[in-house]
């Protein structure tokens, strides 16, 4: 399969070994994966602070670069709900209009491809550690990732999963919600990264970086020493952190 890669620009700018560690996981698959340098913002932010006029030409962008792609995959569940679902949202001209329809259904977060379009769930990869899951908010709600990510790592040799209360909890991030409310999302996340510490995970997985970020902040601010670290990152390979 043809997969052209979607790194959104949080991830490009603060975490590139996660898109990293997915183009390596997909070739490994055996799929032929390509970057595009061109990609940007898909738009998210702007369109949740509504400014629905900036997030326009982004997506419009976004669409046009990849109507071509066989299929996309995104290593952001929040951004890929912005595609899917969020585009549907501004006023898209009539031949853009009918290109992002036929790219949406094109268009799958990480786990969700590897499980429910490729079938797979075992990777070969071992990862001795306990680790907790978080549920992102836009994955969980918007494109209902949930099981994906926990079948992909109860297969890794070695990893202990523990499930913990409040998994559906928000973490605080909410995009531009904590740039304009830190305290209050500071608040959240204290509160998220305290009943996770609970269950004693060494590290603290799920498939928004941004989100892991502003849990990995909380857990600092706490004195906890819990990590947080990507799904395709513990898919990877055998490694030792």
């Amino acid at each position: 399969m043809r997969i052209a890669l979607f790194i959104p620009c949080f991830l490009n700018q603060t975490m590139p070994k996660t898109g990293l560690a997915a183009l390596r996981v997909l070739r490994k698959l055996g799929h032929e994966v390509a970057f595009d340098p061109r990609q940007t913002c898909c738009g998210q932010a702007p369109f949740n602070a509504g400014f629905f006029d900036q997030a326009q030409p982004l997506a419009e962008r976004f669409i046009r670069l990849f109507a071509p792609a066989e299929v996309v995959v995104g290593v952001s569940g929040s951004c890929v709900a912005m595609v899917r679902h969020g585009y549907g949202e501004l006023d898209l001209s009539g031949s853009v209009q009918r290109d992002w329809e036929a790219l949406r259904g094109r268009v799958y977060e990480f786990t969700e491809f590897l499980v429910d379009v490729l079938g797979v769930t075992d990777l070969g990869v071992r990862f001795p550690h306990r680790v907790a899951i978080h549920n992102s908010c836009h994955a969980l709600r918007e494109l209902g990732i949930s099981r994906q990510p926990r079948a992909l790592l109860q297969a890794v040799e070695g990893l202990e999963l523990v499930e913990v209360p409040g998994v559906d909890e928000c973490c605080g991030f909410g995009g531009v919600f904590s740039a304009k409310y830190p305290a209050l999302s500071n608040r959240i996340a204290d509160r998220r990264a305290s009943r996770l510490a609970e269950a004693a995970p060494e590290y603290v997985a799920g498939v928004d970086d941004a989100c892991l970020q502003n849990l990995k902040e909380a857990f600092r601010r706490r004195g906890h020493t819990v990590q947080t670290l990507h799904v395709a990152r513990i898919l990877e390979r055998n490694y030792e952190l």
